[in-house]
């Protein structure tokens, strides 16, 4: 993961973890690999993943067992909640950039239509 300087650490990783819960790379209900392993894979301070943690504790898509770990919520509608403020980030920086680029409405919707459909990577508009 390519972290963006201008924005702390630990609130890119409560993105990171929220994505990973919404795509179901780690599902409800299931056990949140451990702060040592995730900074170690992150290659990020156990501090900084533990605080990343704690905050998807507080939104409520992780909760912690004393003894066996952290666990992603098994409230559906929360993962659901989290997914929609995601989408909605990133229609917001659409959005934002297309006017910026002067785009109309509709042109912007025949875009996102068009692009709805292509291949992830390598499509090309």
């Amino acid at each position: 993961m390519e972290f963006d300087p201008s924005i702390p650490i630990w609130l890119q990783l409560v993105d990171e973890f929220t994505r990973r819960i919404v795509t179901g790379q780690w599902p409800a209900g299931e056990r949140i690999p451990g702060v040592r392993d995730l900074a170690g894979e992150l290659k990020v301070n156990p501090n900084t993943v533990q605080r990343a943690l704690a905050e998807l504790e507080r939104q409520g898509l992780a909760r912690s067992e004393r003894t066996t770990g952290r666990f992603v919520t098994d409230d559906l509608a929360d993962i659901d909640q989290a997914r929609l403020g995601l989408a909605a980030g990133a229609a917001d920086d659409f959005a934002r950039r297309a006017q910026g680029l002067g785009m109309s409405l509709t042109a912007a919707r025949d875009l996102l239509g068009r692009r709805w459909s292509a291949p992830a990577e390598g499509a090309q508009e």
